[in-house]
């Protein structure tokens, strides 16, 4: 029997930000998760104005969203370090699903972890954990059908 008798098989479909929001892979609920951004997004813009501020020494001199763009949004670095704390995966794969580097991701999870546990958010570890995106796509994908 040859190999072109058998069916390909099939890639799984790429991973979104979407299909990272997946409670399995958060630990919370889509509601749950969006709760918790709703909360820290007002949060995280006041604490990145004062880091700001503070590195300049001085009140904006120009209107706010001037300047370079942010490589992951508020609510991405929110779920990026979310993931992170329930070791999940590498900081270098989590990096790789938006296309960022890990420090990125580390620099998301600088800034967002403070803020979790101000508000006494404790993120419990999984026991998934994976190694490429094809096998995050793997796990979720009877779900993403």
């Amino acid at each position: 029997m040859s190999t072109t008798d058998q069916p390909p098989v099939p890639n799984p479909p790429p991973v979104t930000a979407h299909c990272l929001r997946h409670p399995e892979l958060t630990g919370m609920s889509h509601q749950q998760f969006g709760e918790l951004t709703d909360v820290l997004l007002p949060e995280m813009e006041l604490q990145r104005e004062r880091i700001l501020r503070t590195r300049r020494g001085h009140e904006r001199l120009v209107a706010a969203g001037t300047g370079a763009k942010a490589k992951l949004t508020p609510a991405d670095r929110i779920l990026a370090t979310v993931l992170h704390l329930r070791k999940l995966a590498t900081m270098d794969l989590l990096g790789q699903l938006p296309g960022v580097t890990a420090m990125t991701i580390s620099r998301a999870c600088q800034e967002v972890r403070p803020l979790l546990e101000a508000h006494g958010h404790h993120v419990d570890p999984s026991t998934a954990r994976f190694r490429t995106p094809a096998d995050i796509a793997a796990f979720l994908t009877p779900d993403l059908t």
